[in-house]
């Protein structure tokens, strides 16, 4: 099996990785502080309504900014190699704590509207602005304990893994930040649409309406697969390769990619924030949208102002 020792020469990125990654930050970070804050005076200034959607949204552009604050500090600390101590502890607990909030938020909107579309009776009950407060609350409070506790003090260097042990940590992460929402995110996204779709053969009349929501499920569904699945297949792969041994090499290059493939990830709170503004859009054209027909379902109308 790989020795730690021999791999001691390949203990950061190359000098062209690290170089994609000033470039890559420099672009997210000045667009995704912008979008971010955009999208919070939207959120709380010109949608007055207190509903599920803007709860979680106002959750998710909070995430997203925090992620996007760390930026700088993420990428001079991997330029200083700078040692993990007190301040890179906490840049890291606040920005995997943020990571991983914008994951989940991301799919518990998709069950939000997955219930709304699917069950638009049943969603009365089952949904309110307080019940999605104390969801985001109770994440919260989870994420920031749990990886407080649980932060690798064994590493060196601030914001990567040096040595070839097996971090036994890294399967469980897979599952239960990336494999367990991105199911449920495809399987709420996939039916959405499909009602979706039916209700647009059925309403005619709404079919600009409806298809801009199937537009916004289709796009947040590619948007989390193309940000996330790169940087944790790496990881998975990564720890796969050193529970079984392989060359320094190897290593190096799966390092590389992980490197790189983090910064996509991170471009996530870009991606949301674009997403953010037809979201709104989507609320402020279905708010106006004008009253169907007496014969009509009441519940339609109930459908349209959940659409996204």
């Amino acid at each position: 099996m790989t020795n730690s020792t021999n791999c001691s020469n390949i203990q950061k990125p190359s000098y062209n990785v690290q170089l994609i990654q000033v470039i890559i930050y420099a672009i997210i970070f000045p667009f995704g502080a912008m979008f971010n804050v955009l999208a919070l005076w939207v959120f709380c200034c010109k949608l007055k309504k207190w509903t599920e959607t803007k709860v979680y949204m106002i959750n998710l552009v909070i995430a997203d900014c925090a992620v996007v604050c760390t930026l700088p500090f993420t990428i001079y600390f991997l330029w200083k190699e700078w040692r993990r101590d007190t301040l890179c502890l906490t840049i890291q607990t606040i920005y995997l704590t943020n990571m991983f909030m914008s994951i989940y938020i991301i799919t518990i909107i998709s069950v939000d509207r997955y219930i709304a579309i699917k069950y638009p009776l049943k969603a009365k009950s089952l949904r309110s602005p307080r019940k999605a407060a104390l969801i985001c609350g109770f994440l919260w409070v989870s994420l920031i304990i749990g990886l407080t506790l649980g932060q690798n003090r064994k590493e060196s260097l601030c914001f990567q893994k040096l040595s070839t042990t097996p971090s036994i940590a890294v399967p469980y992460w897979f599952f239960l930040v990336f494999l367990i929402p991105l199911i449920i995110l495809s399987f709420c996204s996939m039916h959405i649409i499909k009602s979706l779709k039916k209700k647009m053969i059925m309403d005619p009349h709404e079919k600009k309406l409806i298809e801009k929501s199937i537009y916004i499920v289709s796009a947040n569904m590619i948007v989390f697969i193309v940000c996330f699945l790169p940087a944790q297949t790496g990881m998975l792969v990564r720890f796969v390769m050193e529970k079984n041994g392989v060359t320094c090499l190897a290593i190096q290059n799966i390092r590389n990619f992980i490197s790189v493939s983090t910064c996509i990830a991170n471009s996530n709170c870009c991606m949301d924030a674009i997403c953010y503004y037809f979201v709104a859009k989507e609320f402020q054209e279905a708010s106006s949208f004008p009253k169907p027909k007496s014969h009509h379902p009441k519940s339609t109308q109930t459908q349209n102002s959940q659409m996204v």
